[in-house]
């Protein structure tokens, strides 16, 4: 089967541009809601503190900023609520899970205990998708707009395409949400798979 963007390629957009136009769409997105699949298994996040410790192996600090961003977090979660939506994801997941994935995955565990709701699906689970290249890594804010990210050959965030076309945003929130209720809830899931594993090393 082709991806779900089954050749759409969107407006290219540069960052600057790209977070101010999310910021204008996504606490408009109460219609449908926020959904996001992600599906790359390594990326970088320079700026990102606790990434920033993940990366230089500093493996309890950044676990520790996590942490001391939780306030922000459930204070973030409670905003959206009050704009009267929910913002749910979709991590696909290959094993054994890749030194990045595992910091990620606290992270989102931090974010799901917040209130936003993340579901895990193995990597076999969406292969079937994946005829012309792994799925893209996309995300609908209500029914007005779509964006895919864009990242460099270091697998740092380069750009977003954006998606417009009322039927492609909602033939894709329909997949996510497909991929989501095939899934499971982070919570357990990362009590298997991801609690007891040892502290992954420095990065290069």
């Amino acid at each position: 089967m082709r991806s779900p963007l089954d050749g759409a390629t969107g407006e290219r957009m540069a960052l600057d541009a790209y977070y101010a136009d999310f910021e204008k769409h996504f606490w408009n997105s109460a219609d449908l809601g926020f959904w996001k699949l992600e599906r790359q298994q390594s990326f970088k996040e320079p700026g990102y503190d606790s990434w920033e410790a993940f990366a230089r192996g500093e493996w309890e600090e950044s676990l520790r900023l996590l942490e001391a961003g939780r306030a922000d977090m459930e204070e973030y979660h409670r905003k959206i609520d009050r704009h009267g939506f929910l913002a749910r994801r979709v991590r696909v997941v290959e094993e054994p899970v890749s030194d990045y994935l595992q910091w990620e995955l606290h992270a989102l565990r931090v974010r799901e205990q917040c209130g936003g709701t993340v579901h895990v699906i193995g990597a076999d689970q969406v292969a079937r998708f994946e005829d012309d290249g792994p799925l893209p890594e996309i995300y609908t804010l209500g029914s007005q707009v779509m964006y895919q990210a864009v990242y460099d050959e270091q697998d740092v965030l380069e750009s977003t395409r954006k998606f417009v076309d009322p039927h492609l945003i909602l033939h894709c929130q329909k997949f996510i949400e497909s991929l989501y209720d095939a899934g499971e809830p982070l919570e357990g899931w990362f009590e298997q798979h991801v609690a007891t594993l040892p502290p992954p090393p420095r990065q290069a």
